[in-house]
């Protein structure tokens, strides 16, 4: 497999508040980035994770549709309930730039989505904000749910899907599951939104190349961190619906891996080039209908594990991790989201850029899912997919290989609320 050598990107200096920015650091301790690792979590918006953190671009309140402002509520551990975060609902909720419909998408009569979380509540994730790169305008790539979002984290398109797909959720006993690839139940469709605004249904298995194939071809390692088939959250394995990778055996062995596997392969060394890490439902931070609610504390835990594992690892000093959240799961963003075409952007999600490498301090560059391919596709002078990753901002300017290596450090699990 081939190894990475020692190379510098330029800094380009973005807007930088809370503790920093500028290129700074020492050019006697110049590192290099061997490992690229994307932790790819379920529904939650900037203003719900960080509208209350300091020199980030939130907000505390929220409009109606009526015109009204309210306060954003605390968000509570478990929602009791999920939010509708289809396309059809974000557009609701964007309301054509106003950021005020988020009361009308359906699910939504007790106002749950115009509520947050703050220091309190995920202290871990502040504490990696507090010490690492926040981007506080990250959008996501386009205005709908996980599958199509999903998507342009490994191939910067979605090959014109906007939702996710009609596959019946599978009972299992660890939480409901779908397949939404390849192995989908025969009839599976996802809709696909054409230019023209018509749309047409088609089965969700696609032949597109994603950055997985641009890293073989260069001889580059490459591993999906997933549920396994029929698994809870097993759907959000996005390489399932690729077909030249789902539908090739030895491609498919060879590049999946139990997600229970990260925190082994991080704290023995054997991370690959690139990781996509997903989550089971009760891991994830989905809020869900199950008879047994998602805890937010205990996604939280489960990221602080796989964290300290990396951090604490042989890896740390030649590796950037990526945390962020797919779509806005139904909850209140304040910043309408910007068009790039006629899919996207999205509203708002967080963004953690993890690295001994990472500007401490808050980014306001415009960033998409796609940017996690340019980033790589820059570093390892690969070629561009499609438009999206070849005009999306990288997130160089949220890392300076120049600077003194933030230092490996512990992070706490809490005990979680019992209810």
């Amino acid at each position: 497999m081939k190894q990475l050598g020692l190379f510098v990107l330029p800094m380009v200096l973005g807007c930088w508040a809370c503790g920093g920015g500028g290129s700074g650091g020492s050019p006697e301790s110049t590192g290099s980035i061997e490992h690229f690792v994307f932790l790819m979590k379920e529904n939650h918006t900037l203003d719900n994770y960080f509208g209350k953190f300091p020199g980030a671009d939130g907000a505390t309140s929220g409009k109606i549709h009526t015109g009204k402002t309210i306060l954003l509520a605390p968000a509570p551990d478990t929602p009791p309930h999920d939010l509708d975060h289809s396309e059809t609902g974000a557009r609701t909720a964007i309301d054509g730039g106003r950021m005020d419909g988020f009361d009308l998408i359906p699910g939504d009569s007790d106002l749950l989505s115009y509520s947050q979380y703050d220091q309190d509540s995920i202290p871990n994730y502040w504490k990696l904000a507090q010490n690492f790169a926040l981007a506080d305008h990250m959008f996501s790539s386009m205005a709908g749910p996980s599958f199509p979002n999903h998507l342009y984290m490994i191939a910067g398109q979605s090959g014109g899907v906007i939702d996710n797909t009609d596959a019946p959720l599978l009972n299992l006993p660890n939480g409901s599951s779908a397949r939404w690839g390849c192995d989908a139940p025969p009839g599976t469709t996802a809709t696909v939104l054409h230019p023209d605004g018509t749309t047409s249904q088609v089965f969700p298995c696609f032949d597109f190349e994603t950055l997985a194939d641009l890293l073989e071809t260069a001889g580059y390692g490459w591993a999906i961190y997933s549920p396994l088939q029929d698994q809870s959250g097993y759907y959000w394995n996005t390489f399932d619906a690729i077909n030249h990778i789902r539908n090739n055996p030895a491609e498919w062995n060879a590049h999946l891996r139990d997600w229970n596997q990260f925190v082994n392969d991080a704290a023995s060394g054997n991370l690959p080039t690139v990781s996509w890490l997903v989550y089971p439902v009760q891991q994830s931070e989905h809020p869900s209908p199950l008879p047994v609610r998602v805890s937010v504390c205990v996604g939280e835990n489960t990221t602080v594990a796989q964290l300290n594992a990396v951090m604490n690892g042989p890896l740390w000093n030649n590796t950037i991790v990526f945390l962020t959240w797919d779509d806005f799961g139904g909850w209140y963003d304040h910043v309408p989201p910007p068009t790039v075409d006629y899919l996207g952007l999205g509203i708002r999600v967080p963004l953690l850029v993890i690295s001994p490498y990472a500007i401490r301090g808050i980014t306001h560059t415009q960033y998409e899912f796609s940017s996690f391919l340019t980033t790589v596709e820059q570093y390892l002078h690969l070629p561009n997919l499609g438009q999206r990753d070849a005009t999306a901002n990288s997130f160089w300017d949220a890392i300076n290989l120049t600077q003194t290596p933030v230092a490996p450090f512990n992070l706490t699990a809490r005990q979680c609320p019992t209810s």
